[in-house]
């Protein structure tokens, strides 16, 4: 276990390196000491520390790349062409919230719904740029954010033109220029595809330009490994539809990311687990050893170059197509080396099980492995595999028995033309396998859940107020949407607190992934906690767009509360870890868990039981406005990461995670009422499967269903989802709550309706959030009507009070 005492943001500094992946190098860098540097781009001064929405953490102190160099010794000798830009980009902020305020107008939306998630495209302009030194930089920035897609244009996918036409010049009139990346998602950088060197910074916390300083002087040196494939937009796939206002069809079916790009023979910018280092590594894989199904890869690695670094092996599984059609290749298992110095050497022995990568057979019911020739590669990218070992299985086995329950998309899914068996060495190290190496297993759904004798003596009304988020039945607002908590201020919200009485105390949760969210300013009052600034979860943009009238709609939407004369200001400051992309990016589980452990720390210290994170939802598509906060387009990279996270978080006593967002969540459009069409084989190969991993390897103690709906029912009211699925199938044992479901916040003009708590209560979703007097009379009248049964109320509380039991124990 990596240790993080110490001061944690300094903890994160010293480590983010990893996080970042090196795409292009020409041996101009490291440098051997700070001096005059010439630094351009929006991200100079305007650094992204991550993205907004719930990803965002209230700091105490955050600094500019521009600061971070400075701190680290350099001298900028750019300050007039960054001043000048300062205009630029105030003129065109003036527009952007100009236009903005017209648009929602024109479409008749509340502003403050509409802003959400909004950010300034890169605005284009005639600044002029000379040769000032011999290093330079240039750091394209790009925010996004909860509620908002990005868009395929000038200025946020794709570079502006000033973009372009500046790196280019850079890289023309410097022999040592990098092109930094202060981004949370891919970008289309085929214009500037003959930049020599280009770092892939990401968003790291409240320092990025100390992390930045560190690789320019080759401090720390650059490890990671891209969890998504970067390419010309026109290459990623279009079969299947993103951002529909009703309704997504994931045609594409299995074949996302990677696997795309690898069988529809794609050919990308930069592939799947690319990423470079300062220094060189030779591989050899020194042999491959067979326990039944468990196969275990064993990889020599020497560092032959003249840096310090880290190497990151892939082992990837090629299955046979017989009825089932398969991606050329899927990650099966990975590891990364320690540190090695220069001439340093280890050996990797990697592992992983067969069974655990049975394809899912929608005609059979089941997971089976088909009969045919298995190909296991390993390498260190998607694209850079040798085959390793031949496993040959001499009959279809069906290793684990289900049943259909996810519904049906209104389309079939792709499937890519089978091609010849691929010749594999003469050499080669061969396995045979029989159906009696494997365990076969049938899943039973009909596990009667067990009720708390508490539970019995509990009124109906009482059941209701556990089944819904903390609210004052007093209360006229509709409470504080991502900040609905009164226990701790700027917290997400609560369980209820109208029983304590009868010994059940609230559940105080606060929202992620970067850390955790609470208000930074606050004061108490009548034992509870305010947020001084009085914020909740709105955003400067937010703030700009509605104007004078801010403070009267927040009070009448989100709740908000006066600050007293006399009040006491108190803070209380997180720490913010990288972007969940970034994390990924390391490859490293161990990092992954001690970034968790900080999380947990500071969770012990405010008082903290649900943190609403890890987020591992895939990056089907680059567009996705919160692909920041997800880890991967590769579902066993998306669980191997929320499952170290979340083993950090839960060694700390009272202290758990809430693994969202179930499921299907990959679009920002319409995000409340939007239906993901999705085919039961795609949602358990690629959607489901990171949590299958890590509900598996970590128990986390909450699940948080999505708002989408899938396949026309929403994922909150999804029995299929949340009884077969997660708990018969994966074995989960904790809570499962809504994400914060408030009727204003649904689309207009919308085919589908928003979740009801009532439909939720059925489902088996022990929590409502955040909670309103309206979601608390509608299971009433359910109960009432006979639609919901009490038996049901009183199994979702018997799960929920058995949670907040373990987190109070002494």
């Amino acid at each position: 276990m990596i240790n993080t005492s110490g001061n944690r943001t300094e903890f994160v500094n010293r480590n983010a390196a990893e996080c970042t992946v090196l795409l292009k190098k020409s041996g101009q860098f490291p440098i051997e000491r700070p001096g005059d540097i010439a630094a351009y781009g929006a991200g100079v001064r305007y650094t992204i520390k991550g993205g907004t929405g719930s990803g965002e953490v209230n700091s105490k102190e955050t600094f500019t790349i521009e600061q971070g160099l400075e701190r680290a010794g350099f001298a900028i000798v750019s300050k007039s062409w960054l001043d000048a830009y300062d205009e630029v980009r105030k003129q065109a902020r003036k527009k952007y919230i100009k236009e903005l305020k017209a648009e929602a107008r024109s479409r008749h939306e509340n502003a403050f719904i509409f802003s959400m998630g909004k950010v300034m495209k890169e605005p284009d302009h005639d600044l002029a740029i000379e040769k000032e030194c011999e290093t330079a930089v240039y750091v394209v920035a790009r925010n996004s954010g909860e509620g908002s897609d990005r868009a395929v244009s000038e200025g946020d996918v794709r570079l502006a033109k000033s973009e372009i036409r500046d790196i280019l010049l850079l890289n023309k009139i410097y022999d040592r220029f990098l092109l930094v990346l202060n981004v949370g998602g891919a970008l289309d950088l085929s214009p500037v595809a003959e930049v020599k060197d280009i770092l892939l910074l990401s968003q790291l916390g409240t320092d990025c330009g100390a992390v930045l300083s560190d690789i320019l002087l080759g401090r720390q040196n650059p490890s990671g490994k891209l969890t998504t494939t970067w390419a010309e937009f026109g290459e990623y796939s279009t079969e299947g539809t993103f951002g529909d206002w009703n309704d997504n069809r994931y045609k594409e079916g299995i074949y996302v990311g990677y696997r795309y790009f690898d069988t529809f023979h794609k050919t990308p910018l930069f592939p799947f687990g690319y990423g470079l280092s300062y220094t060189e590594f030779k591989t050899e894989t020194a042999g491959v050893e067979a326990d039944r199904d468990v196969f275990t890869v064993k990889v020599h690695v020497r560092n032959t170059g003249k840096y310090a670094g880290k190497e990151v092996i892939q082992v990837y599984l090629s299955s046979p197509a017989d009825q089932l059609d398969q991606p050329y290749q899927q990650l099966a298992a990975y590891a990364k080396t320690p540190l090695l110095e220069s001439g340093g050497e280890c050996e990797l022995r990697i592992s992983f099980k067969l069974s655990d990568f049975a394809s899912y057979d929608e005609q059979s019911e089941g997971y089976v492995l088909e009969k045919g020739r298995y190909i296991i590669r390993a390498g260190n990218s998607s694209v850079d595999t040798v085959p390793a070992a031949a496993v040959t299985l001499d009959e279809t086995v069906t290793t684990l028995k289900t049943r259909n329950c996810l519904g049906k998309p209104d389309f079939t899914d792709i499937k890519p033309e089978n091609g010849k068996d691929e010749p594999v060495p003469d050499d080669i190290t061969t396995f045979t396998l029989t159906a009696k190496d494997f365990e076969q297993r049938e899943v039973s759904y009909d596990k009667e859940p067990e009720v708390d004798p508490r539970i019995k003596a509990l009124t109906d009304e009482e059941l209701a107020f556990l089944q819904i988020g903390n609210f004052d039945p007093n209360a006229k607002g509709l409470g504080v949407i991502g900040n609905a908590a009164k226990h701790l201020a700027g917290a997400a919200g609560e369980t209820t607190s109208q029983l304590v009485s009868k010994g059940i105390r609230p559940l105080i949760m606060a929202d992620g992934p970067a850390g955790v969210r609470v208000a930074l300013r606050y004061y108490e009052e009548g034992g509870y906690q305010y947020d001084a600034e009085n914020k909740g979860m709105l955003m400067d943009s937010m703030l700009e767009m509605m104007g004078p009238v801010a403070g009267f709609l927040y009070k009448r939407i989100m709740g908000g509360k006066k600050v007293p004369q006399n009040a006491v200001i108190k803070e209380h400051s997180a720490t913010m870890i990288p972007i969940g992309t970034a994390i990924a990016q390391s490859f490293n589980t161990e990092l992954a868990e001690a970034f968790g452990n900080i999380v947990g720390e500071e969770m012990e210290e405010f008082g903290v039981h649900l943190w609403l994170a890890p987020a591992l939802n895939i990056h089907r598509s680059i567009l996705c406005g919160r692909n920041f906060e997800y880890y991967s387009e590769d579902p066993l990279v998306s669980g191997e990461t929320a499952a170290a996270i979340t083993k950090g978080v839960q060694k700390h006593k009272g202290c758990g995670t809430t693994i969202k967002h179930y499921a299907a969540n990959n679009a920002e459009t319409n995000r409340y009422c939007n239906n993901s069409q999705v085919s039961e084989r795609a949602m358990r190969e690629i959607y489901l499967k990171g949590f299958g991993i890590c509900v598996r390897k970590s128990q986390p103690k909450a699940v948080m269903t999505s708002y989408n709906l899938l396949n026309g029912t929403h994922t909150s009211e999804h029995r299929g989802l949340i009884e077969d699925v997660l708990r018969a199938e994966f074995g989960f044992e904790g809570i499962v709550m809504t994400d914060w479901v408030v009727d204003i916040m649904n689309g207009p003009d919308s085919a589908y309706r928003g979740a009801r708590s009532d439909e939720v209560a059925k489902a088996g979703g022990e929590l409502f959030m955040p909670g309103t007097k309206k979601d608390y009379e509608r299971v009433l009248a359910a109960l009432k009507d006979g639609s919901l049964s009490r038996k049901q109320l009183e199994i979702n509380a018997s799960r929920l009070i058995g949670m907040i039991d373990g987190f109070y124990e002494n």
